[in-house]
């Protein structure tokens, strides 16, 4: 019998028994069948070959006689389900010139028509089994692979059986016809049309260049127009002949079943599989070769300068070395982990001298092997002004004091804690490890050529080999990073003549002076030194707040707490705290001071501590401060653990009790703000990015993207005006989900939270603030200054919001996962015209406005009215009859499965509590909410549709490119024309 951890077993106390009854694991199952190939405990597994590397002992692996390789493992997170990875060891780097793209096609005519799945069966099938298309049903194709993904929820040998089989029909016997290959280009084309625009032609431009004289040059997985456009059923069946062979497959399944199970189901189905034609050796991906004359004094290579006037700035240089297959041993890992050490000292540098008001935005130096193709230490960074050489000179001079004097032993022994206390929390989180984690790892492994290590294995390494770790033994491996025979650039800017190829490599070739100033002076900080945050305060209250083992404390001073202690993931706290009124504090005027909030507010500092004192206190600790505005309150958030409970707690509390007022945070946040508001301009996604929230939101200020010009008129001490009064606004809410002892943090919470001054409530005024939809009527129109193909539209219409009505909420995600099916199906298979359009219900509950259910597609600007026409078509019908049984399940069936797999994690229920100190109305509404999102009849979607859809017209937004317009025909219907 599975075993279910205790936030499943508490369930029952929540949701209907009668919708827990069915679960198809509590029925005893057959025992396991015994595979044949699995490796032999004496054995060395296929993927420890040549390694020295302990075996992780949860994975069990085989080898069939075809070539076949798999890796199985038992894994209850989240329970009932299983994950399918296939792998296959070919990407865009095996095409030939005239088959690029064929790769990444492939992974999408394997899902058009299979062996035992008929033409577009694949997606409603694995919706029928409980799988959510996109996420529990996807394929990836990178340069060197392409791997298909299968997250099977309520899993039972039957069902692992049939899916198994699915699946290898999908892989093994595709039906590559020429009918299918023209129903899929058009759907690749507008999926390569939506990635298109400046930021693509840039990335293209700095590959040809990083990667001149090697296939990763021009190999990108989406493939040309001209090669996908010829593409054949006989073409693309020479490619998938070639490669898609059994020995160039491995297999992962992972998940709540005996992995003999697993492993028996991929010897079945993948056992007499037999390749087509000879065995054909990978293609060589080629070495980076330094050009005629570059020699020790002139090491620089290519050069790249890209004019892309949408675009920020940014510099990328690389180091580079030949990639060459490695063994995976421990000592090889050591290197890795010394490699790490050694950039990461440079990157606190770097970041330390960004903080202070430097010449760049940001900069980071890392290694990394490039899809087998080189071995590369790359620095990138993004100059501030068009003086890009002040910027690199800054950069090189941090760099070249690295390579000349070893780090002090106080920088290693910070950086060092860092790094454990990533290795120990993995340990700590071993056995709540997800198993698409856990497959994915595998696959990864497998694509880099190396083992996989099991976490105590990687923290006993590690711990083996701090001594090791000595000043001078940092500086070998920094100077080794900085070692290569081919140095390359490539320079992103908006402004010709900025740069030029000739400058750039004189400015990369020249040597520069070690510069020391940006070395970070050891300093010792203790959390005991840190001024309390007030007198420790008095419990008011204490109790049970009926749901699960979940209390309610309230403090004397107003604040009250959310505590749920339970040891469902080992290791794990999360923290979130909810204070103030959100965006109705917020006056329209003011709206730059709020966006400026999310990236300077935490930098700022606490009392007397900056960002860089913050950093040392938080050394050797698991410690999170992501701060956002929401539609109802402000709120802090973490992810921690118990060990570092109290320390997290104290810091949000002193964030609202004594804030920092550090102007260099809010002046660089200004500079990055500036430096992005062009390139939203390059694109339908960057104007929506830019301009949707404002335009649904009936043109709010509050809610406009701010201008450069607002940026300009921003100061720290307006900053600090916006940001002190809002911080010091109750009512203040913390709720603490995880591990942890209930009575410590009590305490801990008494200390911090519950010390604080009592807090005034935003007034009548500002809560009653709303937020208006605006009126339907003539289509607005936005324009960008990209590719002329490219458009994107936007049809919406005004729902819900509050708590009265949060039942609806849910049923409504039922009906809008019925119109994205449905939009999807039209759009996509039938029209072509969109590779990814989506429907989204959004119900803020903690306001009483602002709800809507909106339709977006990116698509070509002729398909604008097509997507409205069939966006609205959709609406009526389903206000119009009732769905059928066969499209009703095919929805129902992957939210039942979401919401069971999600309610067994902390952040589900603290998700759902969020909020319920204020309006308590969400806590009887939790016992419905299975039967909300799967007993929502057909007939209900239908009065919701009417509801929704039937009693007006939906907005529409419509980008377009620059030099086109939206008209109206005679017959009413939207059209796009050029000026």
């Amino acid at each position: 019998m599975t075993h279910f951890p205790r936030a499943i077993q508490r369930l029952a106390l929540v949701l209907p028994a009668a919708l827990l009854a069915s679960q198809p694991l509590l029925a005893q199952e057959p025992a396991a069948p015994t595979p044949q190939y699995l490796t032999p405990a004496d054995g060395t597994p296929w993927i420890y070959e040549g390694s020295d590397v302990p075996r992780d002992e949860e994975w069990t692996f085989g080898e069939l006689p075809n070539g076949v390789r798999y890796a199985v493992r038992n894994n209850g997170v989240p329970p009932d389900q299983v994950s399918v990875r296939v792998r296959i060891d070919a990407g865009s780097l095996h095409e030939e010139e005239s088959e690029r793209g064929y790769a990444h096609l492939l992974e999408h005519l394997l899902f058009r028509e299979s062996k035992y799945l008929g033409p577009a069966e694949a997606i409603p099938t694995w919706q029928r089994l409980g799988a959510t298309f996109g996420s529990d049903t996807n394929a990836e194709t990178s340069p060197t692979h392409t791997v298909f993904k299968l997250d099977l929820p309520n899993i039972s040998t039957t069902k692992l059986a049939e899916s198994m089989k699915l699946l290898s029909g999908m892989v093994r016997s595709p039906v590559l016809s020429d009918a299918n290959v023209r129903a899929e280009v058009p759907i690749v084309m507008a999926e390569k049309r939506e990635r298109g625009g400046p930021g693509e032609r840039a990335g293209n431009a700095s590959r040809e260049v990083l990667f001149a004289g090697q296939r990763l040059a021009t190999r990108t997985p989406i493939g040309t127009e001209e090669t996908l456009a010829a593409a054949t059923g006989a073409s693309v069946s020479a490619f998938y002949k070639r490669w898609y062979r059994p020995e160039n497959v491995v297999v992962v399944a992972t998940g709540d079943m005996d992995p003999k199970q697993l492993a028996a189901e991929i010897e079945a189905w993948f056992g007499d599989w037999q390749g087509e034609g000879p065995h054909v050796p990978a293609p060589a991906f080629g070495d980076p070769v330094a050009p005629a004359g570059a020699d020790a004094d002139n090491p620089v290579g290519e050069i790249g300068v890209i004019v892309e006037p949408d675009l920020p700035r940014s510099f990328t240089y690389a180091v580079m070395r030949p990639w060459r297959p490695v063994q995976d041993t421990v000592a090889y890992n050591e290197g890795l982990l010394r490699d790490a050490l050694a950039q990461a000292l440079i990157n606190r540098r770097l970041e330390s001298r960004a903080r202070a008001g430097g010449s760049y935005l940001y900069a980071q130096v890392s290694q990394d092997d490039v899809s087998r193709s080189a071995d590369m230490t790359f620095v990138n960074f993004a100059p501030l002004t068009g003086d890009w050489k002040a910027a690199l000179d800054d950069i090189r001079g941090v760099i070249a004091d690295a390579l000349a004097t070893p780090p002090s032993q106080e920088e290693i022994d910070r950086e060092l804690a860092e790094f454990e206390i990533v290795f120990t929390s993995q340990v700590e989180q071993r056995r709540v490890l997800p198993g698409p984690r856990l497959a994915d790892d595998v696959v990864n492994a497998v694509d880099i050529r190396e083992a996989i290590a099991a976490p105590e294995t990687v923290l006993t390494v590690f711990n083996s080999m701090k001594a090791t770790l000595t000043p001078e033994r940092v500086l070998d491996h920094t100077r080794a990073l900085f070692a290569g025979d081919v140095i390359r650039a490539a320079y992103v800017t908006p402004t010709t003549g900025e740069a030029s190829e000739a400058a750039i490599r004189a400015a990369l070739n020249e040597d520069i002076a070690a510069d020391g100033e940006a070395r970070i002076a050891a300093q010792a900080i203790s959390f005991d030194e840190l001024p309390p945050v007030g007198e420790p305060g008095e419990i008011a209250t204490q109790a049970p707040i009926g749901v699960l083992d979940i209390e309610q404390v309230e403090f004397a001073n107003g604040v009250k707490a959310i505590l749920w202690a339970n040891d469902a993931e080992p290791g794990r706290v999360a923290v979130k705290v909810r204070f103030g009124a959100g965006y109705r504090a917020i006056d329209p005027d003011d709206a730059v001071y709020a966006n400026l909030g999310y990236a300077a507010l935490i930098g700022s500092g606490i009392g007397e501590l900056g960002q860089e004192e913050l950093d040392v206190l938080a050394t050797g600790r698991k410690f999170g401060f992501d701060f956002q505005v929401g539609d109802g309150a402000f709120t802090f958030y973490a992810q921690t653990r118990e060990q570092d409970l109290e320390e997290q707690l104290y810091l949000f509390a002193a964030k609202l009790a004594m804030p920092g007022w550090d102007p260099n945070p809010v002046i660089r946040a200004k500079a990055a703000g500036k430096l992005a508001y062009e390139s939203y301009g390059s694109n339908p996604g960057g104007i929506l990015q830019r301009d949707l929230e404002y335009l649904v939101r009936d043109s709010d200020p509050r809610f406009r993207t701010p201008t450069p010009e607002m940026y300009d008129a921003a100061t720290p001490a307006g900053f600090r005006e916006f940001w002190e009064p809002l911080l010091a606004q109750g009512p203040v809410e913390v709720l603490v989900f995880g591990e942890f002892d209930k009575a410590e943090t009590v305490e801990a919470l008494r200390r911090t939270f519950g010390a604080l001054a009592p807090r005034e409530a935003p007034s009548a005024a500002v809560l009653e603030r709303a937020v208006d939809f605006p009126e339907a009527g003539a289509t607005v129109v936005r324009h960008h200054r990209g590719d002329a193909n490219q458009a994107a539209a936007v049809i919406a219409w005004p729902s819900g919001a509050g708590v009265e009505n949060l039942r609806e909420s849910r049923r409504l995600e039922v009906l809008t996962s019925l119109f994205n099916n449905r939009l999807m199906e039209a759009m996509r298979e039938h029209a072509g015209a969109s590779y990814s359009p989506v429907v989204r219900s959004d119900w803020p509950s903690d306001v009483n406005s602002g709800g809507r259910i909106a339709a977006l597609a990116q698509l070509r600007p002729e398909d604008v009215p097509v997507f409205f026409a069939e966006a609205e078509r959709i609406a009526k019908e389903l206000a119009s009859a009732p769905v059928g049984e066969d499209e009703y399940n095919r929805v129902v069936e992957p939210l039942r499965q979401y919401v069971s797999r999600a309610s067994t994690g902390n952040l589900f229920w603290l998700y759902q509590l969020e909020g319920a100190t204020v309006d308590a109305r969400r806590i009887p509404m939790l016992r419905f909410l299975l039967s909300d999102y799967t007993q929502t009849t057909p007939a209900d979607l239908q009065v919701l549709a009417q509801k929704y859809f039937g009693s007006r017209e939906g907005w529409r937004l419509a980008v377009i490119p620059q030099g086109q317009e939206v008209v109206t025909a005679s017959g009413g219907e939207d059209a796009v024309a050029g000026r």
